[in-house]
């Protein structure tokens, strides 16, 4: 496998570590090959709000395990995932179940330019919006830049119609949309980034996309996979009060299993094939080992809400975490939404990704080798969040502020 992984966020090399290999996971717990645990924070990079391996999601798996894996046919559960996310999340009237958040945002741009006859797409510095060549460009420093390939093998000319602003940077949007908006097909964001390290947007930042966008008559895309269910039922849209035209999801809804999907208004989804000329299809979408995994999820999020627990367990991370770095005097900052969290050393505060870049990775590295050492398991990137799960109490948020008492920033 190229690097030993099959996705790059799986290597330690960032943080000059091997990488690990897991046996097992229960609740907040990981247990690798060797048979070391780790109190776990990473969460399998965000779906596992209820911890891994919960007994509903387990036992759903078990049942439809039983009567069949794949059928190349509809099933009822689908119906009732769809109805549930539909139901959940008020911005979304009918939804495509697909098998990634790359098919999903990927999806969501074909029929935003396809509705409006239009081809540039504005994304933001540091949002990651999964590989698709359109979406896989470099950003820009400040000012709005035509999207360059950041990775070979992305055509320039498809990158070209990618335009990279800064994200919370709302003055460069509507300038941008002064200039072009008769050709601006859509603008797609995290609501909270997540790919960065956590960065929330600014009070004005979502309410002025939505007025842009409306104005302009483009298509607003929340790329919700990593915060949608995650951070209340409606995800950030319903946190910030914020809706938009099209949502991409994925994560949460599938339980811990592979899924994306990708919704919004009833006359824009309408537009996809077999109702409309917008063609997408997936053998696997709609798989009913996902649909039991993703079902049983939702109806425990919205049978017993966990965002209230969730709040008060990320704020106690969050305060202690802040009243330690600054009682050792090293310079920091920590930015949380809900259950998501990130640590930055060697800055005040950051905003967006040049503030996020300018963080020092040799600290970070040195922090997650200490976690490490003491059991507790932190994403190996610092552009990667941390995430909080039903599972994490006051003993694992004592062991990460633990840590952190005795941190060493320098070997």
């Amino acid at each position: 496998m190229p690097g030993g992984v099959n996705s790059p966020v799986r290597s330690f090399a960032a943080v000059e570590e091997e990488p690990l290999f897991i046996d097992s996971g229960k609740g907040a717990v990981l247990v690798d090959v060797q048979g070391r645990r780790y109190t776990d924070f990473v969460l399998g990079y965000g779906p596992h709000i209820l911890g891994h391996a919960p007994q509903a999601v387990v036992s759903a798996i078990r049942r439809q395990l039983a009567a069949g894996i794949s059928y190349g046919s509809n099933t009822e559960a689908e119906l009732l995932l769809a109805e549930k996310i539909v139901q959940m999340v008020p911005s979304i009237e009918m939804v495509r179940l697909v098998n990634s958040g790359t098919e999903a945002t990927m999806s969501a741009l074909r029929l935003a330019r396809a509705s409006t006859g239009r081809d540039l797409v504005v994304k933001f510095e540091g949002g990651y919006h999964g590989h698709s060549d359109s979406l896989l460009v470099a950003a820009g420093s400040g000012a709005a830049t035509h999207g360059v390939p950041s990775s070979p093998g992305v055509p320039a000319a498809t990158a070209a119609d990618t335009v990279v602003l800064p994200y919370n940077g709302i003055a460069e949007v509507a300038d941008l949309f002064m200039r072009l908006g008769d050709r601006i097909a859509a603008v797609i964001v995290e609501p909270v980034a997540g790919n960065m390290g956590v960065v929330a947007p600014d009070p004005e930042f979502l309410p002025q996309l939505r007025r842009l966008t409306s104005l302009h008559g483009s298509v607003l895309i929340f790329d919700e996979v990593m915060t949608g269910f995650r951070l209340a039922q409606g995800g950030a849209q319903e946190l910030y009060g914020c809706r938009p035209d099209l949502t991409c999801l994925g994560k949460v809804i599938g339980g811990g299993l592979p899924v994306g999907a990708y919704g919004g208004r009833k006359e824009l989804m309408s537009l996809m094939s077999p109702s409309g000329p917008v063609y997408q299809a997936g053998t696997m979408s709609g798989n009913p080992l996902v649909m039991a995994a993703g079902l049983a999820t939702l109806e425990q999020l919205s049978s017993q809400p966990p965002y209230d627990y969730l709040e008060k367990t990320g704020s106690a991370m969050e305060d202690g975490a802040r009243a330690v770095l600054r009682q050792r005097g090293i310079g920091s900052a920590v930015n949380r939404v809900g259950s998501m969290i990130s640590l930055f050393f060697g800055v005040d505060s950051v905003r967006n990704y040049s503030e996020a870049a300018m963080a020092s990775r040799s600290m970070f590295a040195r922090f997650h080798q200490q976690l490490r050492q003491l059991g507790v398991l932190w994403p190996p990137s610092q552009m990667e969040s941390a995430f909080l799960c039903v599972a994490h109490g006051a003993g694992e948020v004592d062991q990460v502020l633990s840590a952190l008492a005795s941190y060493e920033p320098a070997v």
